[in-house]
């Protein structure tokens, strides 16, 4: 499952004291499963842009937290700056990342709203994805008057603020709360020192287009050819050349690899060659990964290969090595999260993970080498699908063979987090088992945590057992139709799969043994009993088919 990541981007209005600045960061780093990614004050503006992620519950807490501290050590009757603004949070904007939707990132951020108006009682506005009505998506609209004119916009029954109350807050303003899509700061690099030409590229794609004089003197807006961008060209002294710098407002309207490649037409329309780009800040993994499909599709290749090498194919397509080597680990904010030295099974050498299975430990065991055994399985499949893609003779048929190969790599992805999980819920019945039996409470909050985490341990080889199982058609598919001299290594992945799904099945029946919820046992027993005989029907038909293959190929 895609863990559930948001970002949360809050301005505040204080860009020169930096002790002041880092009390508000302190208390957002002290909130655990929140990484602080970015501290960005401005001393013209008197203003900090604070970038932090997570899990949406412990990002929601740390904004809550920030927005209460601004509020103390942030007196807005006092502050000057260039950039407009109506409080000492300005704006608290949450951003989903990965393995969560839009509207449920609108309905976290407007809690959060609703939490800052009732105990730090400062008005709030929700905006963009989280507005109420139409006219507050808008923030300019929102921060109209700033913080000067908010006492009479307060008095307005039209801006009574969606949560908190309609009375001025001296010392805090008010605070705009929204949901928004992740922006991306894209640079491309260009050869020429014409910012002319650069600008010219600019407004040639960018969403607001350029204005032009009509053949009745009118002045008349050209829109650009890109949706949700906004581009300006600009000479880099530094480097010696121009870039097109991009802010991709919607990366599911206009994505990194769709901007990157409309620059390449018009520079090239304009006798202008694009060497490469950068991008500035975080990007989301998917983002790059889905550049990666787009090029391989382009060049009628599978896109079903591991995502190291569908970063790789992203990076050289894109030449976002041009300026600065690109890190993908301090790029990418999926892997600029991920916890270090937080050692998981499946990052293991294939050696280790020997050693670990052989050492005296309990787990790994059984469930989770049945769960590695399964993602083999279903990588042979990926493997034959990738082969029969690239097949001479075969090139009209890459993109079905290149579909399923995503099937297989989705599929063994899932098995391999399984891995984990599945060591995992052995140490969470460990823990149960630990807790304390004193007293008669002590004993029944330990047999319901022993119940809860036996539960899991149950529910975890299940979904290891229909995840391998949802694998056959793809390992029958390229026994059938794949590329012929691999018949056998899919054959390998039927015998693989099926014996994932035993052993997954033996794991459910020895913790079931224990549990005390004789319906919960019939109906989980029953289930897996149904799955193991269909994956052995499975995994016999297809090894008739292999049988064939070898006959035959024996004979000629």
């Amino acid at each position: 499952m895609e863990k559930r990541i948001i970002e949360c981007v809050p301005n505040f209005s204080e860009g020169r004291d930096m002790s002041v600045i880092k009390e508000i960061t302190d208390v957002i780093e002290s909130e655990d499963g929140v990484k602080l990614l970015d501290v960005d004050p401005g001393k013209d503006t008197n203003r900090t842009v604070v970038t932090f992620v997570g899990e949406p519950e412990a990002v929601c807490e740390a904004a809550f937290r920030a927005v209460k501290k601004a509020s103390e050590v942030i007196d807005m009757s006092n502050h000057h700056g260039a950039h407009p603004r109506m409080g000492a949070t300005d704006v608290c904007p949450f951003i989903p990342v990965s393995g969560i939707s839009m509207e449920e990132t609108a309905e976290y951020a407007r809690k959060v709203g609703e939490r800052i108006g009732k105990e730090l009682k400062i008005p709030v506005y929700c905006y963009e994805n989280a507005a109420f009505e139409e006219k507050r998506r808008n923030l300019a609209n929102c921060r109209a008057g700033e913080y000067e004119g908010l006492q009479k916009k307060l008095s307005d029954p039209a801006w009574k603020p969606d949560f908190g109350p309609a009375k001025m807050n001296i010392r805090s303003g008010a605070t705009a709360v929204g949901a928004r899509d992740f922006l991306v700061a894209f640079n491309v690099n260009l050869n020429t020192t014409s910012i002319r030409r650069a600008n010219a590229i600019a407004f040639d794609v960018r969403e607001n287009g350029r204005k032009i004089i009509n053949e009745k003197g009118e002045e008349i807006s050209v829109p650009g050819t890109l949706k949700s961008v906004k581009a300006i060209g600009w000479y880099i002294e530094e480097y010696g050349i121009t870039q097109i710098s991009m802010n991709l407002t919607n990366i599911s309207v206009t994505p990194v690899h769709i901007a990157f490649d409309e620059v390449c037409r018009k520079a090239d329309a304009r006798g202008v060659r694009v060497t490469g780009s950068e991008l500035v800040g975080l990007i989301p993994i998917k983002a790059i990964l889905d550049a990666g499909r787009y090029f391989l599709a382009k060049q009628e290749r599978s896109s079903g290969v591991s995502d190291t090498e569908l970063i790789k194919i992203a990076v050289k397509s894109m030449g976002l090595n041009d300026i600065h080597p690109f890190n993908p680990e301090e790029k990418i904010i999926e892997f600029v999260m991920a916890e270090k030295g937080n050692r998981k099974l499946a990052d293991m050498n294939l050696r280790a993970f020997m050693d670990e299975t052989a050492s005296e430990s309990p787990a790994p065991g059984g469930g989770s080498i049945a769960s590695y055994m399964g993602a083999l399985g279903a990588a042979l499949g990926s493997m034959v699908a990738n082969l029969s893609s690239n097949k001479k003779g075969w090139d009209d048929r890459w993109k079905e063979f290149s579909d399923w190969a995503e099937k297989g790599k989705t599929i063994q992805n899932k098995l391999l987090e399984l891995v984990d999980d599945d060591t995992d819920a052995f140490n969470k019945i460990m823990e149960a088992y630990r807790l304390p039996k004193n007293t008669e409470e002590d004993k029944n909050v330990r047999e319901e945590a022993i119940s809860v985490a036996t539960k899991n341990a149950i529910m975890v080889p299940f979904r290891v057992m229909e995840t391998a199982f949802s694998a056959f058609p793809l390992i029958r598919e390229m026994v059938e139709k794949g590329n012929p001299g691999s018949v056998t290594d899919a054959g390998v992945g039927a015998l693989a799969l099926r014996s994932c799904i035993k052993g997954a099945f033996l794991n459910i029946r020895i913790n079931a043994a224990g549990l005390n919820d004789k319906t919960f046992v019939k109906d989980i027993l029953q289930k897996g009993c149904d799955l193991e005989t269909k994956g052995m029907l499975e995994e016999e038909a297809i090894l008739k088919i292999v049988e064939i293959a070898i006959i035959k190929k024996n004979e000629s």
